[in-house]
């Protein structure tokens, strides 16, 4: 089994020192969010299946893609994530870009993680229209592949229409991996035609059905040979044995969080890393 870190449940004033050691512990990958802007309206940021802002519009938002290359610069084995970019939020060129630097800066170590959104008050501030936002991610990842793979690109969709392009440099993986948050049948299907699915905070019980619906859309999209890896986030492991059911359900990555508070992050990495058996870490 992999582990992950998330950044987004720590203060970002400790992401650097976590992010090294998180690297130094033997944790597998970084996992950090994004959004690109939030409105001071709070009539559409209800969160899924709750009446409760899903946001606080003075929450500071940061470029995850540019951030994680910083983070590149201080680490040198762990992977780095994003849980999840809004893809169709932008232009292809420019997520295309910012990940293909990211993976040339780290040396081969990006994953991109990307979704739809369930935040309908961003994409009306960039202009766009919510309910397209699956097709324009469904597009918007096409393109980027096509970019990081052939040597020139010309495209003509229903969001995106370019000319024939030329994209370099190209990233250091081939491919350069995309995994797919969320949890419902479309993006498990929208998963299943990718590289992997990233999951919400899921416990045992709720995810061995959404991996049983992922395993069925891998068969109907002929890609259930393909490599494939599911991420889970699971904050709180109750110990190995709880591991060892994951890994039987299919499971390659946990995203874990032994913490409860930022002030506890780091010692909380540490002492995970003893139990679960990362490393031997010195006192």
């Amino acid at each position: 089994m992999r582990f992950g870190v998330p950044l987004g449940l720590v203060h970002p004033a400790i992401w650097r020192d976590l992010a090294i050691e998180a690297d130094r512990l033997g944790f597998e990958s970084l996992w950090m969010p994004e959004h690109l802007v939030f409105a001071t309206d709070l009539s559409t940021a209800a969160y899924p299946g709750t009446s409760e802002p899903g946001i606080e519009p003075r929450t500071p938002l940061f470029d995850a893609p540019a951030y994680l290359c910083a983070l590149a610069a201080v680490t040198s084995r762990i992977r780095l994530g994003t849980a999840v970019h809004l893809f169709g939020l932008r232009h292809p060129f420019v997520s295309a870009r910012a990940f293909a630097t990211l993976d040339q800066i780290s040396g081969g170590r990006a994953v991109t993680g990307v979704g739809a959104g369930w935040y309908e008050g961003e994409w009306i501030a960039a202009g766009l229209d919510f309910r397209t936002r699956g097709r324009r991610l469904d597009e918007a990842i096409a393109v980027a592949r096509r970019l990081w793979t052939e040597d020139a690109v010309e495209h003509h969709g229903e969001f995106y229409d370019f000319p024939e392009v030329a994209f370099e440099p190209k990233p250091v993986q081939d491919p350069l991996p995309v995994v797919v948050g969320g949890e419902s049948d479309a993006a498990l299907r929208r998963a299943a035609r990718w590289d992997g699915w990233l999951s919400m905070p899921q416990t045992l019980g709720a995810a061995a059905g959404r991996l049983e619906r992922l395993r069925q859309f891998r068969e109907e999209a002929g890609r259930a040979d393909r490599p494939f890896e599911v991420t889970v986030h699971a904050y709180e492991l109750t110990g190995p044995d709880e591991v060892e059911a994951w890994a039987a359900l299919g499971v390659d990555r946990l995203i874990v969080r032994p913490w409860r508070r930022t002030r506890e992050a780091l010692p909380g990495l540490r002492d995970f890393a003893t139990a679960y058996g990362l490393t031997d870490p010195p006192s």
